[in-house]
């Protein structure tokens, strides 16, 4: 076995037939007539749309734009472009109201405050991020909370177990709210809700249960995010969208995935988690990266982590039957 960028390498024109038939086949054997998508402007869900119309015609695809106060306003641009290209139904449903009815902004904002009790969301904006650079920095998941004013950073804390619960806890209403709209547009119509998690986010658990993780069918999770550029690039995604830094988009500072969650760049990530998902040996991974054996192990071992963390996310809820 080779190990390096070739790995990913598959033939597109065939791999895009086989998500095809994939994506008709599970709608008609459900006697659906459609799938409703959600856009976010991002990589994922730009690809799931254009391969969902590829399959089934722009006459049998839907897509919702989510936006809520906290959104980057490049995500509704970016997803409009997308949609004018496709030419397909849409409609913009802002979620500001529901989730503020809900009290996702105040259940989250009260945490914050109980860190740093000056904290105003008119004068304020914050992030939180696992430490960077696992690979040189051996240190634990441990979130950072960072306050913004003025556009600079003034307030950092690490945060503690309960606190970072509480904050996630809130951010989650947002996808499960998104999710609950995706739902009603699809059963008014007749359709199923198609999801946008890719293979990377899958196996390391970036994704919400009941919120993006809770979909009909999964057209992309089998691809890791190299993939999912390159498919992308074949179906002539805009190329804004293949530029752009994959976000979570859920909080009010801009923040990548990597700054988020993952901590390794994702051109050595896919790579990283192909290897370990694989077991390739440690010598072939080391030399083909440039890594050191403790910066490799570093890496896996952070897999292993979220993998097992996250694996009731993957599962369906057991029983007695």
């Amino acid at each position: 076995m080779n190990f390096n960028q070739e790995v990913f390498k598959f033939d597109n024109k065939k791999e895009i037939t086989r998500i095809k038939n994939f994506i008709i086949d599970y709608v008609e054997k459900r006697h659906k007539e459609g799938v409703v998508i959600g856009l976010s402007g991002g990589i994922d869900s730009a690809l799931v749309s254009s391969l969902a119309v590829e399959s089934l015609g722009k006459e049998n695809v839907k897509g919702l734009i989510l936006p809520e106060k906290d959104s980057n306003p490049d995500s509704k641009v970016f997803a409009e472009i997308h949609i004018k290209k496709l030419g397909i139904d849409h409609r913009v449903i802002d979620l500001t109201s529901t989730l503020t009815a809900f009290g996702t902004y105040e259940k989250r904002d009260n945490v914050i405050r109980s860190i740093y009790p000056e904290y105003d969301d008119k004068v304020h904006k914050f992030k939180i991020t696992l430490p960077k650079d696992l690979l040189n920095n051996d240190s634990y998941n441990i979130f950072t909370l960072y306050i913004e004013k003025d556009g600079e950073i003034f307030f950092q804390k690490r945060l503690k177990k309960k606190q970072i619960h509480q904050i996630v806890a809130a951010t989650d209403t947002k996808q499960r709210t998104r999710m609950m709209n995706l739902y009603y547009y699809a059963e008014c119509n007749n359709m199923l809700v198609c999801g946008t998690t890719n293979r990377t986010e899958m196996l390391q658990g970036l994704f919400v249960k009941y919120g993006d993780g809770g979909v009909d069918l999964e057209p992309i999770e089998h691809l890791y995010k190299a993939q999912v550029f390159d498919l992308s690039r074949t179906l002539d995604v805009p190329i804004e969208i293949i530029k752009r830094v994959p976000s979570p988009d859920t909080f009010p500072v801009i923040v990548s995935d990597e700054e988020f969650f993952l901590r390794i760049p994702y051109h050595l990530l896919d790579l990283l988690l192909y290897a370990w998902e694989n077991k390739v040996p440690l010598s072939e991974v080391c030399k083909e990266l440039s890594l050191t054996k403790e910066q490799v192990l570093r890496a896996f071992r952070d897999f292993s982590s979220k993998f097992n963390a996250t694996k009731h996310l993957r599962e369906l809820p057991p029983s007695l039957l």
